[in-house]
């Protein structure tokens, strides 16, 4: 999931909600979960954004085939807020959940600096399954020691996701395969772009926000904000610098909504058709069909994104060592990360597999929400394609900040010199 997915009608729960359940959890000790004197375990699950579990009725399936297991999901809108909350737990070791979720942009801070935190997996036998993984979503979860603290959910594959009726309206084309050519590089999509401004319908924007397009471009190539040595060069990343210029040209050039990501309007535009292209990673897709609803059906395609194949997004479920269930935990973990649950949770969803089994399952799914796009071949085929990017302990940290910055330009007409150094300033602060 994923790099910070936010709230939705369908797929998440409420803000209210989630803040309630994580209030409550943390005025006890340990997990939130329960064994009952009749020998039923309830076990506690806490997430953020759309891990699609709930949504694509695997919960109900488990429960079904292990009738002494009752399943409690809590789910935190923003990745940022569910993350500040379970270090404060993590650190005053009450409130845990028995399944903890964990954003692929903090895995490698948890595998390097609080592995004595969560289980060791392979003490459950976790080692026979490295063979259902791509080696990119096994290694990020894997200490130097060996010890595995957290089994992948979905990967976040990319293509680009537009709506055909506005594209017509304004006169463009809205083949998918005519459209993957004309914008196959980023230059050219800001082409497009400013072609469409001239005659877009209904004063529709032609991407929702310019976050969408630097964390896109962010995510096609290996190095961004570390190299090889885990040296920080997000400063001098020509990635980091490609992404920022585009993005801050399509602001300039008025193609953004300006929308604020996962906030209440951004979810109302998907319905309202206030944006025409959206970046999207294979888990958007739910999300889509979840903002837009029923009236969206048809009017949405899913064509190959602009430039290399990359990826954004994609989670981890870990055992922390305070859960009180820690072999059902595990039971638990395994069975929703296997191939097949994998492979329905892209069928009914669309969050892609990190299961190369999986993979293989789905080459063939197409999607009839998505005009019949070949939604199996799309997003694997970005899958096979995309860089195995290097991760850092402070990757989200330094996305964040240059997220908020991006945002000052679009939003306030800030330039890009002086975003860029509220960009440092902010980074400075953020890792002290």
């Amino acid at each position: 999931m994923h790099i910070a997915r936010a709230a939705r009608s369908t797929l998440i729960r409420l803000g209210a909600v989630a803040l309630a359940s994580t209030l409550l959890a943390a005025c006890g000790s340990g997990s939130t979960g329960g064994q009952q004197s009749d020998g039923k375990v309830t076990l506690s699950i806490d997430l953020f954004g759309t891990f699609g579990f709930e949504e694509a009725g695997l919960y109900k399936e488990y429960e079904k085939l292990h009738p002494n297991i009752t399943i409690k999901q809590t789910d935190t809108e923003q990745e940022q807020n569910y993350w500040k909350s379970l270090q404060t737990r993590l650190a005053g070791g009450g409130g845990l959940a028995d399944v903890q979720g964990v954003e692929i942009g903090r895995i490698t801070s948890v595998a390097q600096l609080q592995s004595d935190k969560f289980e060791d997996l392979n003490q459950y036998g976790a080692g026979k399954l490295k063979k259902n993984f791509t080696a990119a979503k096994w290694g990020a979860a894997t200490t130097k020691d060996g010890a595995v603290i957290g089994l992948g959910t979905d990967n976040g594959p990319g293509a680009m996701c537009y709506r055909t009726d506005l594209l017509k309206k304004a006169g463009l084309p809205t083949d998918r395969e005519v459209l993957a050519q004309r914008w196959s590089t980023w230059q050219g999509y800001l082409d497009l772009g400013k072609q469409y401004k001239k005659s877009a319908p209904g004063k529709s924007a032609w991407i929702d926000s310019v976050r969408s397009i630097y964390t896109n471009v962010a995510g096609q190539s290996e190095e961004r904000y570390y190299d090889t040595s885990g040296k920080l060069i997000w400063e001098t990343s020509p990635t980091v610098k490609e992404a920022w210029d585009l993005s801050v040209e399509a602001a300039e050039a008025g193609l953004s909504g300006s929308l604020d990501q996962w906030s209440p309007s951004w979810n109302q535009a998907f319905a309202a058709g206030s944006f025409a292209t959206l970046p999207c990673p294979a888990w958007m897709l739910g999300y889509i069909k979840g903002q837009a609803g029923k009236a969206g059906e048809g009017k949405w395609d899913v064509a190959k994104m602009p430039g290399r194949a990359g990826n954004w997004g994609g989670s981890y479920l870990a055992i922390p060592k305070m859960s009180q269930h820690k072999k059902e935990a595990y039971d638990l973990v395994q069975w929703l990360t296997a191939p097949e649950q994998q492979a329905k949770l892209f069928q009914r969803i669309g969050n892609f597999p990190s299961s190369v089994p999986a993979i293989e399952k789905v080459a063939d799914t197409k999607d009839p929400y998505f005009s019949g796009a070949p939604i199996g071949e799309i997003f694997g085929s970005a899958a096979e394609q995309a860089p195995v990017q290097i991760l850092g302990v402070n990757d989200q940290d330094v996305q964040e900040q240059i997220a908020k910055a991006l945002f000052e330009v679009e939003r306030k007409g800030t330039s890009s010199s002086t975003a860029w150094n509220n960009v440092k300033k902010g980074v400075q602060n953020a890792l002290g």
